[in-house]
């Protein structure tokens, strides 16, 4: 880690990267633009906090190659893996040799992760199994995503998402078991029908998630301000989280114990 001033003052042990617990995860360009300059800026500032980078919604195919590798090589030379999010959904409906050709692109330009969402699209549990096993074939770490609401990603509207009605979260926790037993680096918990796109939050639903699959394996969507205190009062400063690249100082200040809202102030501690 970079030296900093003020490390007089106590706070909460941080385990250094490469991290296995207490990952932090941003977005990458999707809702504001993220230019090289931009991205080194961001983590030359708060870089020892941040573990991974995601894309979204397959912006890193609207990029000039130059600029993609160079926010790639920027990320890595901070020690930050590069998540593609879960574009791979869209790539499934142009049929399995698209499949291969992406992952083989994906491991050309420099991604780590390849995030197997399937919010938009229904498919077999064990279809999802094979995509797990193909990515890490192409040697890419697989993280797929599980939720309990269809339809979920892009910013879909809140009363088109209620009419669509929540799912078992039996069957996502029992694909989440599939996947990490097939393989999978770590497995993504979809916001939507927990606390985005919600009239109240379930947080029953994530607590399913966190008691039955155990936090070390898994990670939050926890982009609203209100939403990752309340993981993080509830889990401990060591939980996993997806986070928007302009709240990686506000989290960490959550996990190290130096700040917080009025439920949280001098209360998060690790021994």
């Amino acid at each position: 880690m970079q030296e900093r001033a003020f490390s007089f003052l106590r706070s909460n042990r941080r385990e250094e990267k490469p991290r296995s617990h207490g990952v932090t995860e941003i977005r990458g360009p999707y809702y504001s633009v993220m230019g090289p300059r931009y991205l080194r800026d961001v983590l030359e500032t708060a870089g020892d906090w941040v573990d991974i980078l995601k894309f979204a919604g397959g912006s890193f195919t609207l990029l000039p190659e130059k600029a993609l590798g160079e926010l790639l090589d920027i990320a890595h030379e901070h020690g930050v893996k590069v998540s593609t999010g879960g574009f791979l959904e869209y790539v499934l409906t142009q049929g399995p040799d698209a499949v291969d050709r992406y992952l083989a692109e994906c491991r050309r330009v420099g991604f780590d992760i390849v995030e197997i969402s399937t919010g938009f699209i229904t498919m077999p549990q064990d279809d999802v199994l094979r995509l797990v096993q193909r990515v890490a074939a192409h040697g890419l770490l697989p993280k797929p995503e599980v939720g309990v609401q269809f339809g979920a990603g892009g910013a879909t509207a809140e009363a088109e998402l209620e009419q669509e009605g929540l799912a078992d979260p039996s069957r996502a926790i029992t694909l989440a078991r599939r996947c990490l037993e097939a393989g999978a680096y770590m497995i993504m918990i979809e916001s939507e029908g927990i606390t985005e796109s919600v009239t109240a939050p379930r947080h029953d639903i994530a607590a399913r998630f966190a008691e039955e699959l155990g936090i070390e394996r898994i990670m939050f969507e926890a982009a609203d301000p209100e939403v990752f205190p309340w993981y993080v009062k509830n889990y401990g400063p060591e939980v996993n989280l997806f986070v928007d690249h302009s709240q990686i100082i506000q989290l960490e200040c959550l996990r190290q114990g130096i700040w917080g809202t009025k439920s949280l102030w001098g209360r998060v501690m690790t021994y």
